[in-house]
């Protein structure tokens, strides 16, 4: 499996990927990603370079949005100040579901951002979704805390807003990275 920069071209997967996961989740009761995301917004990260692919041949089977923009409100003026990578958006498809793609792709995040330079890669989860909070516990983050007073980027109260974090480490994730070298992260000051 491939790891590419998306294109414009991939917003119509990246919407159904949403969907998809979307629809899971409802089975299991969890109201995560029930409100559209913008697709502006989207389009946007993905032409500002920080949406991936991962490609099982001609396959998508996961995406994940990897950028130097921490979300407003969530992270201190103190961690805002450390160099730092956050995730967003991490998907497998259903049909690639049970493989631990989700926890490669971590990995695959985690030695981006240390080549880029970052000491954390961090996240932001739904508040209310213990299972997916157990996940990232289960791939090494350490819950910093739950922020729950704000607004979501589409619309409503934030519900999103468990944080954790990882050190940015330099980890083997068994894919071949066919994306450009990350750009260094610039240092506070």
């Amino acid at each position: 499996m491939k790891i590419t920069p998306a294109q414009p071209s991939d917003l119509p997967k990246l919407l159904a990927f949403r969907e998809e996961a979307a629809a899971w989740l409802r089975g299991l009761g969890s109201d995560q990603w029930s409100r559209p995301y913008p697709t502006d917004r989207l389009l946007a990260t993905i032409e500002a370079g920080t949406v991936f692919m991962l490609r099982d041949h001609a396959v998508t089977a996961g995406t994940i949005t990897l950028t130097p923009e921490a979300e407003d409100g969530l992270w201190t003026n103190g961690e805002l100040g450390e160099p730092s990578m956050f995730i967003n958006k991490l998907t497998v498809a259903r049909t690639h579901a049970g493989q631990d793609i989700g926890g490669r792709l971590l990995d695959w995040a985690g030695d981006r951002a240390h080549r880029a330079g970052a000491a954390w890669l961090r996240l932001d989860a739904w508040t209310t979704n213990r299972e997916l909070q157990r996940y990232y516990l289960r791939h090494g983050f350490q819950h910093v805390r739950t922020v729950t007073e704000g607004g979501a980027v589409n619309g409503g109260p934030r519900v999103s807003g468990w944080l954790a974090q990882r050190p940015a480490q330099s980890t083997p994730h068994g894919f071949t990275d066919e994306t450009p070298a990350p750009d260094s992260i610039p240092l506070a000051g």
